[in-house]
């Protein structure tokens, strides 16, 4: 892994639409952004934060998610969701991230991932079976 800087920022957008809703995804029984899609909206934006450092067959885990979902998000409507990296110990990396609609701020948290290597974490998960 190359040094990741701190203050690198990524980011992830979609449109709300039946796929990522609530009711669509069994978090609840309304036609909004659901808070599970948030959280891997937030995600993805902490994996595009530091893409660009990772080497071979580096990648991360998530390991903590720390957030709240404060506004409800309707159909037709783009999220972005942005993580910044705050704090890099070892192999852990450590992220603020937060979601924000047209209308502004949606949600926000900390969020926690772990490099790993891809050939000896899917070795050790398969061993469970």
């Amino acid at each position: 892994m190359k040094e990741i800087k701190i203050g690198t920022i990524g980011t992830a957008e979609t449109i709300v639409s039946k796929e990522n809703m609530a009711v669509t995804v069994g978090s609840g029984s309304l036609e909004v952004f659901s808070t599970p899609m948030m959280t891997a909206l937030m995600e993805k934006a902490a994996c595009n934060a530091i893409a660009d450092f990772l080497e071979g067959d580096e990648t991360t885990v998530g390991t903590k998610l720390d957030i709240s979902h404060d506004s409800a998000t309707p159909a037709g409507m783009t999220v972005k969701a942005t993580a910044e990296v705050i704090e890099v110990n070892g192999r852990e990396i450590v992220y603020t991230v937060k979601a924000e609609d047209e209308c502004g701020s949606i949600g926000k948290g900390l969020h926690k991932r772990f490099l790993v290597f891809s050939e000896k974490f899917m070795s050790r998960t398969n061993s469970k079976k």
